[in-house]
C-alpha cells in the first residue's frame, strides 16, 4: 500500500512534465476557474451590496414614516379630556403601526422601555423576542438620541430566527416617560434572491470552465498532435529509418514547420549518404593501399634485410643508415598490419576465433612478453590474481593484442612505482586491471585516449615507436567480445584501464569484478570521465 502511495505522485509528476496538452489543459482550467471565481465574487458582492443597499433605504424611510405616525397618535391622545392608562397607550402605538406591515407582514415592530428602573409595558408583534434587538444598538440610540439601524438576527419566542435588519428611534410616551421604537425587517427575500444569484453563477461558472477547458484542450491537441508526429518521425530518423517524413495537408504554420523538417530531413539524408560514401571510399582507399604497400614492401624488406645480416663489413655511417632503415620498416609494417586490421573493423569483416583459455595463463604471457621493454625502461610489472585458473571463452589472440597494448602503454609512462596488472573474476565476468603510476591522464584526456592516432602528448619523447592505432584496436576488439575497455587517470597520478570480459561467449557484462580507480567500484555508469566499448570510437 506504501509502496502504491509514493508511486502515485511520481506517475502524475512523469505525466505532468511528459504531456504537453495536460499541462496546458489543466493549466486553462486553473487560470479560468481562478478568473470565474473572481468575477463571480465581485458581481455576488455588487449585487449583495445593491440589495442592503436598497434595503436600507426602503427600511429607514418605513421607520421614519412609523415614527412619525407614532408620535401623531401618542399627542392626539395628550390633548383628549381623558388620558388612556399607559398599557392601552402603549397597545395602541404597536397596533397601529403593526397594521401598517400589511398582511403578510414585511416587518415587526418593539416599542421597549428606556428606562430600566420604572415598570413599563413593553410590547412587539408577532412573538418577536427582545433579544433580536442588540445592546449595541439600543446603547446608539438612547446615547444619540436618534434613528440608528444595524442587522441583526430576528428571533422569535417560538424558536425561529431570521437575518433582518433593526431600524430604532427614540419615543417620549407622556405620562410614561422614554421609549425606544424599533422596526425589525426580515431579510428573506434577500437571501433567497443572494442564494439564486449564487447559485446561479456557481453553474454557469462550472459550465464555462468545463467549456474553457474543453475549447483548450481541443485547440491544443491541434497544435499538439502535429508535433508529437515530427517528434515520433524525429525518433525513427534518429533511429536509422531516413526515409521518414511528415504529411502535408494544408497550408499553415504547422504545415511549413512540417514541410521545413521534411527539408531538414531530406538534407541530413543526403548528407548522411555522402559522409557514407565518403566513409566507404575512405576504408576502400586504406585498405586497398595497405595491400598495394605490402608487395613493396615485401621487397624492401628482403633487401633490408640482407644489407642489415652484411652491416658489419659497411663503415659505420652506412652501417648506422642500415640499422635506421630496418627499425623503420619494422614500424611500417605495424602501422601497415593496425591499418589492415581497422579496415576489417570498418568493414564489419572482423570475427572471432572462440576458444576456452585461462585468462590468468594469458595474461601471465603477455607479461612475459613485454619483459624486455620493462627491463629497458627501469620498469617493474607486478601481477595479482584473485581467480586462478580464470576459464574465459574468447579469441586469444586479440586477448593478447589487447593486453600487450595496455602493458605497452603502460610501461612507457610508468615511473619508478612500476605497473600493476590485477585479474578478478565472478560467475559471470573477468576483469583486468593495468595501473601504472607515472605522467597520467588529464580529464578531458581520458575521453579522447582510444581515438585513432591520438597522443596526449605529440611532443613526448617515445620510446615504443608505437602507430597510435593500439588503444583503438583494443578497444574494437573489447566490443567484439561484448565486453567493455575503459580508462581512468589522474595528471601527475598515473593512469588505468580496465578490460571486463563475459566468461561465456555472448554474455552479457553489466558489472565489473575490480576498480577503476580507488574511488570507484563496480557499475562503469557510476564512475566518472571513462571511456568503454560500448561508446565506440572515432575514426
Amino acid at each position: 500500500m506504501l509502496r502504491a502511495l509514493l508511486w502515485l505522485p511520481r506517475s502524475v509528476r512523469r505525466t505532468w512534465r511528459k504531456s504537453l496538452l495536460i499541462r496546458v489543459t489543466v493549466t486553462a482550467l486553473i487560470l479560468s476557474l481562478l478568473a470565474t471565481a473572481i468575477l463571480g465574487l465581485l458581481l455576488l458582492s455588487r449585487i449583495t451590496t445593491g440589495l442592503l443597499d436598497a434595503k436600507e433605504r426602503v427600511s429607514v424611510s418605513e421607520a421614519s414614516a412609523g415614527l412619525g405616525e407614532a408620535q401623531r397618535l401618542l399627542t392626539a391622545a395628550d390633548t383628549g379630556p381623558v388620558a388612556p392608562p399607559p398599557a392601552r397607550l402603549v397597545d395602541s402605538v404597536v397596533t397601529t403601526l403593526a397594521t401598517r406591515a400589511g398582511s403578510p407582514a414585511t416587518f415587526d415592530v418593539l416599542l421597549l422601555s428606556s428606562d430600566p428602573l420604572v415598570d413599563a409595558p413593553e410590547r412587539g408583534t408577532n412573538l418577536v423576542a427582545v433579544s433580536s434587538i442588540p445592546q449595541a444598538l439600543r446603547d446608539a440610540v438612547t446615547s444619540s438620541n436618534r434613528q440608528s439601524w444595524t442587522y441583526t438576527e430576528i428571533r422569535f419566542l417560538d424558536g425561529r430566527a431570521l437575518p433582518g435588519l433593526a431600524v430604532g428611534a427614540p419615543l417620549t410616551i407622556p405620562n410614561v416617560g422614554p421609549y425606544e421604537l424599533y422596526y425589525l425587517f426580515p431579510l428573506t427575500g434577500e437571501q433567497q434572491t443572494l442564494d439564486l444569484v449564487r447559485g446561479s453563477l456557481i453553474g454557469f461558472g462550472v459550465i464555462l470552465v468545463l467549456s474553457i477547458g474543453l475549447i483548450v484542450s481541443i485547440v491544443t491537441r491541434q497544435v499538439v498532435l502535429p508535433v508529437r508526429a515530427a517528434a515520433r518521425t524525429a525518433r525513427r530518423l534518429s533511429s536509422g529509418h531516413l526515409e521518414e517524413r511528415l504529411p502535408v495537408r494544408k497550408d499553415d504554420d504547422l504545415a511549413q514547420l512540417a514541410r521545413s523538417f521534411n527539408e531538414m530531413a531530406e538534407s541530413i539524408d543526403t548528407q548522411i549518404g555522402q559522409l557514407e560514401e565518403l566513409s566507404r571510399l575512405q576504408q576502400r582507399f586504406v585498405s586497398d593501399v595497405s595491400h598495394e604497400l605490402r608487395t613493396p614492401l615485401t621487397t624492401i624488406r628482403m633487401a633490408a634485410d640482407i644489407m642489415y645480416q652484411e652491416r658489419r663489413t659497411f663503415d659505420a655511417d652506412t652501417a648506422r643508415s642500415v640499422e635506421l632503415l630496418q627499425n623503420q620498416l619494422d614500424r611500417f609494417e605495424a602501422l601497415l598490419a593496425d591499418l589492415l586490421e581497422i579496415s576489417r573493423f570498418d568493414a564489419g569483416a572482423a570475427v572471432l576465433d572462440v576458444e576456452h583459455v585461462d585468462l590468468a595463463l594469458l595474461t601471465q604471457r603477455a607479461i612475459t612478453a613485454c619483459e624486455p621493454l620493462a627491463q629497458r625502461s627501469g620498469v617493474r610489472v607486478s601481477f595479482a590474481a584473485y581467480s586462478r585458473p580464470c576459464g574465459v571463452q574468447c579469441d586469444s589472440r586479440r586477448i593478447d593484442r589487447i593486453l600487450r597494448n595496455l602493458l605497452d602503454n603502460a610501461i612507457e609512462h610508468a615511473d619508478d612505482s612500476g605497473v600493476v596488472v590485477e585479474l578478478a573474476a565472478d560467475s559471470d565476468v573477468a576483469t583486468i586491471t593495468v595501473r601504472d603510476f607515472g605522467v597520467g591522464l588529464r580529464a578531458e584526456e581520458i575521453e579522447q585516449v582510444f581515438h585513432r592516432f591520438w597522443r596526449a602528448d605529440p611532443a613526448r619523447a617515445r620510446t615504443t615507436g608505437g602507430t597510435g592505432l593500439g588503444l583503438s584496436i583494443a578497444l574494437e576488439d573489447a566490443r567484439l567480445h561484448g565486453g567493455w575497455l575503459e580508462a581512468d587517470g589522474v595528471l601527475g597520478q598515473g593512469a588505468c584501464f580496465r578490460l571486463t570480459l563475459p566468461r561465456v561467449a555472448g554474455g552479457v557484462v553489466d558489472h565489473a569484478t575490480l576498480p577503476l580507480s580507488e574511488e570507484n567500484v563496480g557499475d562503469p555508469d557510476e564512475e566518472s570521465l571513462t571511456v568503454d566499448a560500448r561508446q565506440g570510437s572515432d575514426a
